[in-house]
């Protein structure tokens, strides 16, 4: 006797005399969602609308970088090791923003809010998940070079810079956050009890 047959009739001989529950006698799921009321959809709707006005990202004309070139960017003031740090994966991922194989619009719909949050959040390091394309006028490539443009608009961008090929290579991007108001302020309050 093969094994799939011995334990079929262990398990018959486990279970006895049972017999299934009648259709009636089963519980009730709830009844399926509704669709949203008109009024949900108005707000629904009202908010994209807000969203949409307070991002500043532009859409306009980029110059496309070249799908073999890494990305790397950090404003005056961020010195080289910390860019360094972030390049080798110094930092860890506090949160991670995929946007592979969607549309450039929804992109930067996405990203606004993504980097406002982590910000307000106090995440220091950040990963967005792009894809690269081969060619200089594939949509990777071309989304690529948008979120180049996009990351530098943010005031709240410390550095930028491709990732490592374990982390995803040129098709993913580390963020460095500046910190929030609120985390210089834990922070000055730590080294003041450490100093005593």
């Amino acid at each position: 006797m093969n094994q799939p047959l011995r334990d079929d009739l262990d398990f018959r001989a486990l279970v006895g005399d049972v017999k299934p529950l009648p259709p009636r006698n089963r519980a009730d799921p709830g009844a399926n969602r509704k669709s949203p009321s008109e009024s949900q959809l108005a707000r629904r709707e009202w908010a994209e609308e807000e969203m949409g006005a307070r991002n500043f990202l532009s859409d306009d004309f980029v110059d496309l970088l070249p799908p073999f070139d890494p990305m790397e960017y950090r404003r005056e003031g961020i010195q080289q090791g910390v860019v360094d740090k972030l390049k080798h994966g110094g930092y860890s991922v506090q949160s991670q923003l995929h946007l592979l194989r969607r549309p450039l619009t929804e992109c930067r719909r996405m990203l606004f809010p993504f980097i406002q949050e982590a910000y307000a959040h106090d995440l220091r390091s950040v990963m967005i998940v792009h894809g690269r394309g081969r060619e200089i006028d594939s949509p990777a490539n071309v989304l690529r070079s948008y979120l180049a443009k996009w990351l530098s608009q943010f005031e709240e961008v410390q550095a930028y810079v491709s990732a490592q090929p374990s982390e995803g290579g040129l098709g993913a991007t580390w963020v460095m956050l500046r910190k929030s108001d609120r985390a210089k302020a834990n922070n000055r309050e730590r080294q003041q009890k450490r100093r005593g």
